[in-house]
């Protein structure tokens, strides 16, 4: 009787957790192709380009491979002028290589405006092929421009000399100072004196429109800081090589800029107040007006409480204030944006300032703020274009209709004084959208992640459609049973505000099993990461094959919604919108109760791969594992400008309470570290660091260090190793034997 109760109970145990059945290679397999579906997708692909006002060009993705299409507004009929075949064969020729029409690797392609000619980038040379002559001619195209590394600062010495725009004077720096060179009699002047080795004048040198001003930076510079990488396994020698990586980290110091002006006529130096800017954290780049009567530039404030758009008066070099921004938590400048008009006298910003990013109109004169373009609990994501005669302003917005996922895109337009509202696209939809030249059309793609991609032509004023131009095809995909992700939404941890995600199932999804839950997350503020678009090439869908469910969802603390909705984050980035995350999940759980919310897992890069850490140290009892890759674990460490706007300046005690290397010793879930030795976007050491606390902490958890690799997820090898440990993890089962 004992031993049929233990049967019993092992089989009603095997029921509650699901039959999954150990992994094998071909499991592994089968997942890759499944990651791989999107080539049975046809359509999906589109992106249009305007020749001119009745006359447009698309490239498409079709069973047979890529086409380009050309559309004729004024005969209402498409077209497609390439012959891909003759392309291929002469191609084929040129570079003695096996190529196949329709599926040439191609970039940067154009047709002429006058659909003459087709041109594109392939194999290092830029080709032009005559579409009437069939004659194919190719130039080589210069070496690429080596940019540097994003995060060195820059040489302001760097910049060669200037030429003032009526082609009578030449600028430059000389001994650190400022020198002018008049072209008719060779003759140079030097204008500034107080330039020395550590206090420079900038060679980035603005002239104004009229020739008679000379504006730049007189410079600072900070002392440059750098981390350093150790390539352990380098292609072309044997022994490891030393790599540094110039890297300003919080509390690090900035150049500080001064604004400096000089008048051409009297050749003096004209004094500008630069001490109201001194606390900064940038000036922008000198913008001079039309008129030449003064130049602006944006001055970002250190710990990003303030943000200003300053005028200097170039009779004068008074500043005055025109837009200020400020908050007691942060500005979200790099969302700021501002667009001259009105030849210059007036300003288009865009602003959070009541709480969501909307337009308003200023004189760029004054400073006075002369109206609230848009308004609404809703929000401006960009401007498309702007009619500078009429005054008429195309702009993207999101969250216009409740009941909508509020992150899709619509294409808008209003008039400057704030009238005329109207959306163009109205479909429950993500929209990406063209502009017509004479604005009289639209050439709009949407979609949603359960909706395939739709492209229409619209009519300009009413966004009525004219034509439906495409429709994608996937009946190929849904006939290997691929599953579209479900969109998913509850109200967030304040009962109110609606959380928005998406679910992943297996193609062979199974409602009366027991699945494990995993969520991608990448919780960095300042931007939604859940797609809105149709596709089919989700990293995800190999790790759902393997029998999981996985989630993805924006919890508070992340953008492109309300200023309070992101403002969870500030000083606070362990929270990572969390209390959202748990209860979107329990109450998805709660509708679909083979998700098993007993084995929940959590993976991420980067930012993702800190929160992955912070969310098993604080809520062990709900995430069991996590596989974190190449994340800061301790803010400090990680890149000047991205955590000063989100955890404040000065450096103060949150960075210690939000520091997962400070919390190692709460782990209790099971751990995973991936990281590329190379990686120069997180110093490598941030997750040394938190590998030494753990051992301190004699806490288990597994390391995986990939030579050569950069700031990654892991590539191949990572995603083995990922799927390995969720299996082993929360399946309770053994993986492939990869050694034999």
């Amino acid at each position: 009787m004992a031993k049929k109760v233990l049967l019993f109970c092992l089989l009603l145990c095997c029921l509650t957790v699901g039959l999954v059945a150990q992994p094998t290679r071909e499991d592994y397999k089968h997942a890759d192709e499944v990651a791989s579906y999107g080539k049975l997708a046809y359509g999906t692909k589109i992106e249009p380009q305007w020749l001119n006002e009745s006359l447009f060009w698309y490239k498409i993705n079709r069973k047979k491979g890529n086409d380009y299409v050309i559309y004729d507004l004024e005969k209402a009929t498409s077209f497609t002028p390439l012959d891909q075949e003759d392309l291929a064969s002469q191609l084929k020729d040129s570079l003695n290589k096996e190529l196949e029409a329709f599926k040439l690797p191609l970039n940067k392609e154009r047709f002429s405006d006058d659909v003459s000619s087709f041109t594109f980038h392939m194999e290092g040379y830029k080709w032009s092929y005559q579409l009437t002559s069939k004659l194919l001619s190719r130039e080589k195209l210069p070496e690429k421009e080596d940019w540097g590394y994003w995060a060195e600062g820059r040489d302001e010495l760097a910049n060669g000399p200037v030429t003032s725009p009526d082609g009578k004077w030449l600028a430059f720096i000389k001994n650190y100072n400022v020198v002018v060179k008049e072209h008719s009699t060779g003759k140079e002047t030097v204008l500034s004196f107080d330039g020395a080795e550590g206090i420079i004048y900038s060679s980035y040198l603005a002239w104004s429109p009229d020739s008679k001003k000379l504006a730049t930076y007189q410079v600072r510079p900070n002392i440059k800081k750098y981390f350093y990488l150790i390539e352990s396994s380098p292609k072309d020698q044997l022994q490891p090589k030393l790599h540094k990586r110039e890297y300003l980290k919080p509390g690090d110091a900035v150049p500080i800029k001064q604004p400096a002006l000089f008048d051409i006529e009297t050749l003096k130096q004209i004094d500008v107040d630069g001490q109201p800017f001194e606390n900064q954290f940038d000036l922008s780049p000198i913008q001079w007006m039309e008129d030449s009567k003064g130049f602006i530039f944006d001055f970002n404030e250190r710990g990003h409480q303030k943000y200003q758009v300053v005028r200097v008066d170039a009779a004068t070099g008074k500043t005055k204030v025109l837009i200020e921004e400020t908050s007691n938590t942060y500005v979200e400048y790099p969302r700021l944006r501002k667009w001259m008009f009105n030849d210059d006298q007036q300003i288009i910003w865009k602003s959070q300032r009541d709480g969501w990013f909307h337009l308003y109109l200023f004189d760029a004169v004054t400073g006075k703020q002369q109206r609230q373009i848009t308004k609404g609990e809703w929000l401006v994501r960009n401007i498309v274009d702007i009619d500078q005669e009429t005054g008429q302003i195309w702009f993207e917005a999101a969250g216009l209709k409740k009941g909508e996922d509020p992150y899709h895109i619509h294409l808008c337009t209003v008039n400057i004084n704030g009238k005329h509202f109207k959306e163009l696209t109205p479909d429950n939809a993500n929209h990406h959208t063209w502009l017509s030249p004479d604005k009289n059309y639209i050439i709009d793609r949407y979609s949603r992640v359960d909706l395939p991609p739709v492209l229409v032509l619209r009519d300009g004023e009413s966004g009525k459609v004219i034509k439906r131009l495409e429709e994608a095809d996937i009946s190929e995909l849904t006939a290997k049973n691929w599953k579209a992700p479900e969109v998913f939404t509850t109200k967030g941890r304040d009962g109110t505000t609606d959380i928005w995600g998406v679910i992943y199932r297996p193609t062979n999804f199974d409602p009366n099993q027991s699945y494990p839950v995993i969520e991608y997350i990448y919780a960095g503020p300042g931007s939604n990461y859940v797609p809105k678009d149709f596709t089919t090439s989700y990293w995800f869908s190999g790790l759902a094959e393997l029998g999981f469910i996985v989630v993805q969802l924006d919890g508070m603390g992340t953008g492109n919604r309300s200023k309070a909705f992101g403002e969870v984050c500030y000083k606070n980035l362990k929270d990572s919108g969390f209390p959202d995350r748990i209860k979107w999940i329990k109450e998805a759980a709660a509708k679909y109760p083979y998700m098993d919310i007993d084995r929940v897992g959590l993976y991420g890069g980067s930012a993702g791969g800190q929160s992955t850490v912070n969310g098993l140290l604080q809520y062990p009892e709900f995430y069991k594992a996590g596989v974190a890759a190449c994340g800061c674990y301790d803010n400090r460490m990680d890149k000047i400008w991205w955590n000063e706007l989100w955890m404040g300046y000065p450096i103060g005690q949150e960075y210690i309470e939000n520091s997962a290397v400070e919390n190692a010793g709460k782990l209790q879930s099971e751990l995973m570290l991936i990281l590329g030795e190379m990686d120069d976007n997180v110093d490598p050491a941030s997750t040394m660091q938190l590998v030494d606390a753990l051992i301190k902490a004699d806490k288990e958890f597994e390391l995986v260090v990939l030579p050569g690799m950069n700031h990654t997820l892991g590539g191949e090898y990572g995603e083995r190793k990922r799927r390995d440990f969720f299996i082993r993890k929360l399946q309770g089962e053994k993986t492939p034997d990869w050694n034999k």
